[in-house]
């Protein structure tokens, strides 16, 4: 056993260990890349000698610009209220949803839960038009409700079509038995189903918390004032001034930015896995 090892050894370097290798740099460069560029100095950033790669003389210059002399703190509670918030919005109409299409048997549901699924198709370019009406007559502009409530046209969608895989590949026997026991529908939903439906879950709402907290549409053309500005707008329209690039702050901001969604996945990334496996082997 030990010689077929060493015999595959090399067909294992080239069919396993270098590809990993190489899709894990190209995949991290861009991360590494914005780390130093955050931390270096301006003298280094725009020397054309020395190296590119590497930090001589890291600095938190960038981070406190950042941070005190921009709205950035500002930026970063309005991402995260209206994350979590629209979050929240589309998981509790997503959970109604697929459990309506998939366990209330009506007719047509199957149509109804393809509606939803090609829904989620149209381009956000296209349906900012029509929301942006809406949003003016609803005298919501330039405000973080705005984005709380458009957030969910794309959200829910996928959502749902994710818990409805989930929801399939929960035994009807168990709702059967709860009914014959005189449990009504609401029961069955937030003491049967949802507790076995964690890992589903989990995987719809990191996919909307990412979706909400990279959105940049929306949030360009829904707002204009500095202090509603989400990150990846903030950043964008207020480091940059004319055609100059604060790349430093820039870059610092994109590394803070990035962080939570990062946390989030490393914490939960077994459940999202779980969760996206159900739902794509139904």
């Amino acid at each position: 056993m030990a010689a077929d090892y060493l015999t595959s050894l090399p067909r294992r370097w080239v069919t396993i260990y270098i590809p990993l290798i190489v899709f894990l740099i190209v995949l991290l460069f861009p991360f590494y890349w914005m780390a130093i560029t955050a931390f270096k100095p301006d003298a280094e950033l725009m020397s054309a000698t020395g190296n590119p790669f590497w930090v001589v003389q890291p600095t938190l210059m960038h981070f406190r610009k950042l941070l005190f002399d921009t709205a950035y703190p500002t930026w970063l509670w309005n991402t995260v209220l209206i994350t979590v918030s629209s979050t929240l919005v589309s998981l509790a109409a997503s959970v109604f949803a697929a459990y309506a299409i998939e366990r209330l048997r009506f007719r047509g549901s199957r149509q109804v839960g393809l509606g939803i699924f090609l829904a989620y198709l149209v381009p956000p370019s296209i349906l900012f038009i029509p929301l942006a009406s809406m949003v003016f007559q609803l005298g919501i502009f330039d405000t973080r409700l705005a984005l709380i409530l458009t957030y969910p046209t794309f959200l829910i969608p996928f959502c749902t079509w994710l818990l409805m895989g989930y929801f399939r590949a929960i035994p009807y026997e168990l709702e059967e038995c709860a009914l014959i026991d005189g449990a009504t529908r609401w029961q069955i939903l937030t003491r049967i189903i949802l507790p076995l439906a964690v890992p589903g879950l989990i995987s719809a709402g990191i996919f909307a918390f990412t979706l909400s907290w990279n959105e940049f549409l929306y949030a360009l053309t829904f707002i204009s004032a500095s202090e509603n500005k989400t990150v990846p707008v903030g950043v964008i329209t207020e480091l940059v001034e004319g055609d100059v690039y604060h790349w430093g702050a820039l870059m610092a901001g994109a590394l803070v930015g990035s962080l939570p969604v990062a946390v989030l996945y490393s914490f939960f990334v077994e459940h999202y896995v779980a969760g996206m496996t159900g739902a794509v082997k139904e």
